[in-house]
Parts: structure tokens; sequence; C-alpha cells
């Protein structure tokens, strides 16, 4: 009889766009690293629609490494779907992502999952903590955006760019990411509950073709995805209390400007008689259209509020999804998991 193949420990994900020239270099690597832990591992390399020879090579280089899967795209879909399809297509029981570009190396991945199993941790990211990079185009707007998104989430780290990270397979069937969601995936992941680590890691410097986009020009696609994930980590469940909150304030400033210019209309009649009473023209205002604006704004969105109510419990009752994600059970006798 055939032997039983052994199921699969660790799943490494690697999405690839148009890096013909440095994937010769890195698979071989990659998998000296994988044998050396010795346990039974694959490559699931996700091609990003490249329009170079990438998925040849990749082809060229299965001979060689049978464990590399090779998933590819119809066309470029970005690498948060490359992220996702890697996901879905493992299947080790540790999931570790990293860049295809050589600048993570693979020698860091033994001190990750050791992190990962002494610590009991659900994520360990990788922190590159002597970056060979240009401090005003790269360095700055990474420490910038590492600030800001530590203050608007309750996860702490120096680098959220590295790639370089290991998950546990239960959290990673646990999240969706889209968008551009992938540089958040300890955010993302902090929506069920995680316990995360940082290890410093070694940052390479790039031997072959450039870099497929800038820092400044992603700045403010990073805010606009910062927003997006500073809402579903603090109001994704309870929606009312961001959008009402604004309401109530929009309305109540637009009613108390409405009560001061009709108070003031009242008061001059009073003080100086009729004349001034209709002399003084409310309608005409420009503090008016104000105070209807900000009354109207109000009211739109307390509406939000209320619709985004009945999305949530839609959403949650209609799939019969938990509002909570237990990590395990523990009783007496065994441990439920």
């Amino acid at each position: 009889m055939d032997e039983p193949v052994p199921a699969i420990d660790l799943s490494v994900v690697l999405p690839v766009y148009n890096e013909a020239d440095s994937l010769p270099k890195l698979i071989p690597e990659l998998s000296a690293v994988l044998r050396e832990v010795g346990r039974p591992y694959e490559i699931v390399a996700v091609d990003d629609g490249s329009s170079d020879d990438s998925v040849a090579v990749l082809g060229d280089l299965q001979a060689d490494e049978p464990g590399l899967r090779i998933v590819e795209f119809r066309r470029n879909f970005g690498q948060t779907a490359a992220f996702a399809a890697g996901f879905d297509y493992s299947r080790g029981a540790v999931i570790v992502t990293m860049d295809a570009d050589g600048q993570n190396d693979p020698a860091d991945i033994p001190r990750l999952l050791e992190v990962l199993e002494e610590g009991d941790y659900d994520l360990v990211s990788g922190w590159r903590k002597d970056r060979k990079e240009p401090f005003l185009t790269r360095k700055l707007p990474s420490m910038v955006a590492n600030w800001l998104i530590a203050n608007a989430s309750d996860i702490s780290l120096h680098d959220r760019g590295c790639s370089l990270k290991a998950l546990r397979r239960d959290l990673v069937e646990q999240m969706r990411l889209y968008g551009e969601l992938h540089r958040f995936i300890p955010e993302m992941a902090s929506l069920i509950g995680v316990r995360v680590a940082e290890v410093p890691v070694n940052d390479r410097p790039r031997e072959t073709g450039e870099s497929k986009y800038g820092a400044l020009t992603r700045t403010p696609r990073v805010l606009l995805d910062l927003l997006t994930v500073s809402f579903l980590l603090s109001y994704s469940k309870r929606p009312m209390q961001l959008f009402g909150t604004v309401g109530l304030l929009s309305g109540g400033v637009g009613g108390l400007i409405g009560l001061y210019l009709i108070g003031a209309k009242v008061g001059r009649g009073l003080l100086y008689g009729e004349e001034a009473f209709r002399s003084f023209r409310i309608g005409t205002s420009p503090w008016t259209m104000l105070s209807v604006l900000l009354i109207v704004l109000g009211v739109q969105f307390l509406m939000m509020g209320l619709l985004g109510e009945i999305l949530t419990r839609t959403y949650f009752e209609a799939q019969d999804k938990p509002t909570y994600v237990v990590r395990r059970v523990l009783s007496a006798d065994r441990e439920d998991t």
C-alpha cells in the first residue's frame, strides 16, 4: 500500500508580480530554510497577473521543488487579493507570508515560528529594525503611518509594512481581506481578538527589478484604508454610536444657532420696538441657512445610524453569525479547541 501523504504543517504564501529575476534565487533559498525547519511544508506562489515570465520561471522551479504550488490570476487584482488567494489555497496549520522580491530573508522564518509556538501567539510580525531605505521618501512616511495606525487601533507594532508574518490557520480562516487591507492584517485580525508579537528581522536590499510602488504615492490610499480599519475596529457592530453622535452634534449646533437668531429678533423687538423687530430679517441671514443645513445634516446622520443598525442586525441574524469568537474552551478533563 502507498504510504499516506503527511499533512501540511507549514505554508508559505508568496504574492508574485513581475519578479521573474528574483524568483530563481529566492525559491531555492526558501526551500533550503524550510527543509531545515523539518516540518511538512508547501510554498503557495500567487501570480498577480504578471506581464513578465514569472509564471514560466515558477513552472521551471517546480522540478526541483515539488512543494511549490502556483496560483495564477487571470489579471492583476492587487496584493491584497494575492494574499487572500494564498490563504484560501494554503493547507498548513501555520501560514507564513512574505514578499517575492528577495528583501525578506527566509532565514528569519524559524525565529518567527519559534516565537509563535513558545509564546502561544496567534500572529508574529516581522520588524525591519534597521531598514536600508531613504529616510525622507520611505522611512518617514512609514513612521507617520505607523503612528497613526497605532493610535487608531489597539495593536502596537513598529513596522506594519513588513510582509514577513506567521499566522495560525484558525485566525486566517476567520479573516476577510479586501481592498488594500493587506497592510492591516494585524488590525483586521484584532477584530476577532489576537495575541500579537513582533520580531526583528533582516531587511535586505533589492538585487533585481524595482519597487512596484512608492511610499509617497500610496500615502493617500493608506490614510483612506486607515479610516476603514478604524471604523471596523470601533463601530462596525454599533454604527449608531458614530453616526448618531455626529448627528446629535450637528443638529444640536444648528438648533442653538436657530434659537439664538429667534432670541435676538425677539429681544431686539422688545428693546427697540416693532420697527427694529421687523428690520431684523432672519430669513435672509446666512446664519439661518447654516442652522437649517446643520439640522438637516443631523437628521441625515441619525438616519444613517439607524440604517447601519438595521444592516448590522441583518448581517448577524440572517447569516446566523455570532457576535463573539472563542479561542478555546478549557474543561477539567480536557481542552476543547
